[in-house]
């Protein structure tokens, strides 16, 4: 594998554009910051026909009962778990099928590891740690595309037949000989030289939502653009869970109130026992018969 130079690397470089950031007043920085910001919704937008080849791969094995794995090191691993750990509460889904880890371990989220990223076994004893198994697949986070906790990792993923991913922010990238898809958001110098966690972590933010978000949405978690999995955990989510519930089968409150409560609040059953006028558990059977799709349970005839 052909090592890059990091004095080359795009992410690396100075920005011509926040060259005078420390003469300018608070209003000029952010507007240096905003422009550059803005740059990357295009940036992921030009990277959607390699994401949506990502998605599908990921989800085929994710229906057959494989695990989405996010590692990287920093901030890069940081938004990993962050987006993972959305995934329960959001579409109740077990803490096991979305995994984020980060170099250095759970104390690194908060205390900076900066030497973990380079420790190369470490890589591979977290992946281990996991029992990581071929259905599963490893998005490997790294803005520079040479982290080699990460590089590490892919290869590891490879080599046991797990799908491996690269998430970088630059064309060029070491992660290309170790992975089986490379998403490459080419986000350029940042406003502060080499400060990944801006434009690089904006772009890292956006992509993990759309591949968790997608594979929720394929995976049946969501009715229109509604989320009809979430764990109904606090009174903000319990008022959600019903307004949810009323908008789909525009039932009286107190229909949806005794549907709930017959459901144990969950959103999917208690929607398909007022469409359908079901109990609880024929929701449950009709939800097996049909994928876990409530679209196909309503459009049923």
């Amino acid at each position: 594998m052909q090592k890059i130079d990091l004095s080359k690397i795009d992410t690396e470089q100075r920005n011509t554009n926040s060259m005078e950031l420390d003469q300018v007043d608070t209003m000029g920085i952010l507007t240096i910051i905003n422009n550059e910001d803005a740059k990357i919704a295009a940036a992921v937008q030009a990277q959607l026909p390699t994401i949506t080849k990502v998605i599908d791969l990921i989800f085929t094995r994710f229906n057959q009962g494989g695990r989405l794995i996010y590692m990287g090191a920093g901030t890069s691993g940081r938004l990993g778990i962050l987006d993972a750990s959305e995934m329960l509460p959001t579409y109740g889904l077990k803490s096991d099928q979305i995994i984020g880890i980060i170099a250095g371990g759970d104390d690194a989220i908060r205390t900076p590891a900066e030497g973990a990223e380079d420790d190369r076994q470490l890589g591979v004893t977290d992946l281990k740690a996991l029992n990581l198994q071929p259905l599963d697949t490893v998005v490997g986070i790294g803005a520079s595309g040479r982290t080699p906790y990460v590089l590490a990792g892919l290869e590891y993923a490879k080599t046991i037949g797990a799908l491996a991913v690269g998430l970088c922010m630059t064309k060029n990238s070491e992660m290309l000989a170790v992975a089986d898809e490379v998403i490459a958001i080419e986000t350029g110098a940042e406003v502060v030289t080499g400060s990944t966690r801006m434009k690089a972590g904006t772009a890292t933010k956006l992509v993990c939502n759309m591949i968790s978000t997608t594979l929720m949405v394929k995976w049946g978690k969501v009715y229109q653009n509604l989320m009809v999995d979430l764990i109904a955990t606090n009174e903000k989510l319990r008022v959600r869970t019903a307004r949810i519930v009323k908008a789909v089968t525009n039932a009286s409150d107190d229909d949806v109130a005794k549907a709930l409560t017959a459901a144990n609040y969950a959103c999917k059953n208690a929607i398909i026992m007022i469409l359908k006028n079901v109990s609880y558990a024929e929701s449950e059977t009709l939800l097996a018969e049909y994928d876990n799709l409530v679209t196909k349970v309503i459009n049923d005839k």
